[in-house]
């Protein structure tokens, strides 16, 4: 597709440069609607290809670009009476002959949803998979030091997963809708094993100068066989007219997120967040930084009730060789309470602080296979022992897409 509308702009330009001497033309129409085509918004392209024939093309170079036009957006009939009414009411130079020529021979169009999959299967081991507490010993608020039970202490396994994801294009304006299984079974330690689905569904779309990504998902998770959590998101994506340097991006991403817990009192939350996002990209390498503010809000009986905190994530990816790709990837959260955690046992607010590293080997063992590499490496540190932990994960994976 990228192909396609690229030889249409190279066009479009050719033959506005072959009608310039006979008339002024307002070329930012003209790309701007080949861009919402390349975006996949191809409603805005539309309404800019409304103007363009409202205003009255004046000249043979004018009438060639609507035609394009036409013919990116997939309109046969409609790009071939302009093309005739060139032939025929104009007395087009070469260049613009040849370029219909070379329309025709092609052709205009066609949309084809676009469908993208993967199944992944993996083998690893968790060195705490309960996230058991680092310290055996927790003191109370009244200094009286207490031995944890040994189910609260870190206990470590091997597991399997298998997952899948598929993307699935709606219609050509860019909307498409998207769903991911992920299934975990541990050697032993049965209680943990889990099992999730995800689905949602996205949509571009313009304000003023500004892109725009809309998004809901819904998902649920089991653990030990048993429904733990139902979450529901909304999501906007929102992309100002910056003018950034070859290969940067910048975007705002504000979201909702409600959160349901079906074996845990008083623990269902509503979460918003707001983030920041600078990106950049070349052939052989990716970066990306964000940090954002959250803010939870539980029901009055939540231990530790509402609060608020910060998120950041620093992320890169290289190829090193032709098949061998590296990716790192530094997250943290901070979490502050806004009451005492547990009246009468822990009388402290609830300071959060968890870090995690991630480290990936990628190596293409064919165009849509993939073995992968992982380990990640989690330090959990609050102002309250009990909730400590450290755990790593290493984790062999083997990728099937049809990319």
């Amino acid at each position: 597709m990228k192909k396609y509308l690229l030889a249409l702009l190279s066009g479009m330009l050719l033959a506005t440069g072959a009608s310039a001497q006979q008339a002024p033309v307002d070329e930012d129409l003209y790309l701007s609607a080949m861009q919402s085509i390349a975006e996949g918004r191809r409603a805005d392209a539309s309404l800019i290809l409304e103007r363009l024939i409202a205003r009255g093309p004046q000249h043979a170079g004018e009438w060639l670009d609507l035609a394009m036009i036409q013919c990116a957006l997939g309109n046969d009939a409609d790009a071939e009476a302009l093309f005739l009414r060139i032939e025929r009411e104009f007395q087009p130079p070469p260049g613009i002959r040849d370029i219909i020529a070379q329309q025709r021979a092609q052709g205009c169009y066609r949309w084809k949803a676009q469908v993208l999959w993967g199944l992944n299967a993996a083998r690893g081991y968790d060195s705490n998979v309960n996230q058991g507490a680092s310290f055996p010993i927790f003191t109370d608020s009244n200094g009286v030091p207490l031995e944890l039970l040994p189910e609260y202490k870190p206990h470590s396994d091997h597991y399997s997963v298998v997952s899948g994801d598929y993307l699935r294009d709606l219609d050509a304006d860019g909307d498409l809708a998207f769903a991911q299984v992920h299934l975990r079974q541990y050697d032993h330690l049965s209680a943990y094993n889990s099992a999730s689905l995800f689905v949602g569904a996205e949509h571009p779309w313009r304000l003023a100068r500004w892109q725009m990504r809309s998004s809901a998902l819904l998902g649920a998770l089991t653990l030990g066989g048993v429904l733990y959590q139902q979450q529901a998101q909304l999501q906007l994506r929102a992309a100002p007219p910056l003018k950034l340097p070859k290969g940067y991006d910048y975007s705002v991403l504000g979201s909702v997120t409600r959160t349901s817990y079906n074996t845990l009192a008083h623990f269902d939350s509503t979460t918003l967040e707001l983030r920041n996002v600078l990106g950049y990209q070349n052939d052989t390498s990716q970066a990306q930084a964000a940090i954002g503010y959250q803010r939870d809000f539980g029901n009055a009986a939540r231990p530790g009730g509402d609060r608020s905190g910060w998120s950041a994530r620093l992320y890169g990816r290289r190829m090193l060789r032709d098949s061998l790709q590296a990716e790192l990837e530094l997250t943290g959260q901070r979490w502050r309470g806004e009451t005492p955690y547990s009246p009468g046992l822990i009388d402290v607010t609830r300071k959060q602080n968890n870090v995690v590293l991630r480290s990936v080997l990628s190596y293409a063992v064919r165009r849509d296979q993939t073995v992968q590499f992982e380990w990640r490496q989690v330090r959990n540190r609050e102002n309250i022992s009990l909730f400590q932990y450290d755990a790593h994960q290493i984790q062999l994976s083997w990728r099937w897409s049809n990319l």
